[in-house]
């Protein structure tokens, strides 16, 4: 279950790349804009103001995050992204920090890039940090002390820029990545930034009390592998993989 709460305690961190990645888009005046993977909507209203002319659609696979969405005056709807089509009119998509979930997305993508309109804009962006202490450290508490989670944290679900660029080749792409410091405050301000996104998968297995016992494990390591700093706050490299692609 996504927690739109805890999701939205970090919207400045989780908002710049999107805003990234759609400055890149060149539609003018497009007919139908598709957020796929809305989460709480609060970036999907900015399509809005975008292009108050368009159709825009918003889809999650989580009830609770479309409830939210719905409730900021969105046309919000719970939808599964790997079975999602455009329609003829859709002439931009934008993804942002859904399809490191799919697996097998890079057929997904080039089915999408063949159904949609000549000159619709297709923009992603993915989390590229798996590599990363964060993860590392979660994947290796599971497999030292926690094997029936084995398989639960992935290693490398996504692709490089280069990787994308040859995925959307057919059409004209622009590639690139970019890895952010993020300035995060308070306690343990890791832990709580992968509790709500990578360690999701583990919350869901675990009940109450063995979940706070992984987390009792876990943060001991993040903090030696990210200190906290005289003032209070972390400093936390977040590495994101961006594509966007005009259809010829």
């Amino acid at each position: 279950m996504w927690d739109p709460v805890k999701y939205l305690s970090f919207a400045d961190h989780r908002s710049r790349p999107f805003h990234e990645l759609v400055a890149r888009v060149g539609a003018d005046s497009p007919r139908r804009v598709v957020d796929l993977g809305c989460g709480p909507g609060n970036l999907t209203s900015t399509l809005v103001d975008r292009w108050p002319s368009a159709v825009v659609e918003a889809l999650d696979s989580s009830p609770e995050m479309v409830a939210v969405a719905r409730e900021r005056g969105l046309d919000a709807r719970v939808a599964d992204v790997a079975s999602w089509q455009p329609s003829p009119d859709t002439d931009v998509v934008v993804t942002n920090a859904v399809l490191h979930w799919v697996p097998g997305h890079e057929d997904l993508l080039r089915r999408w890039l063949a159904a949609l309109p000549s000159g619709a804009w297709l923009a992603m962006q993915v989390p590229g940090n798996f590599a990363g202490p964060s993860h590392s450290i979660a994947r290796a508490l599971v497999a030292s002390s926690w094997p029936a989670l084995t398989g639960l944290l992935r290693v490398s679900p996504v692709l490089d820029p280069a990787g994308y660029a040859d995925v959307l080749g057919a059409a004209e792409v622009d590639a690139w990545e970019t890895t952010y410091l993020q300035h995060l405050e308070g306690p343990d301000a890791v832990l709580e930034w992968i509790a709500g996104t990578t360690l999701r998968p583990v919350r869901a297995a675990l009940d109450d009390a063995s979940w706070a016992e992984f987390r009792a494990q876990l943060a001991p390591l993040l903090r030696e592998a990210y200190p906290e700093r005289a003032d209070g706050t972390t400093w936390f490299p977040f590495r994101r993989v961006f594509a966007v692609a005009r259809v010829r």
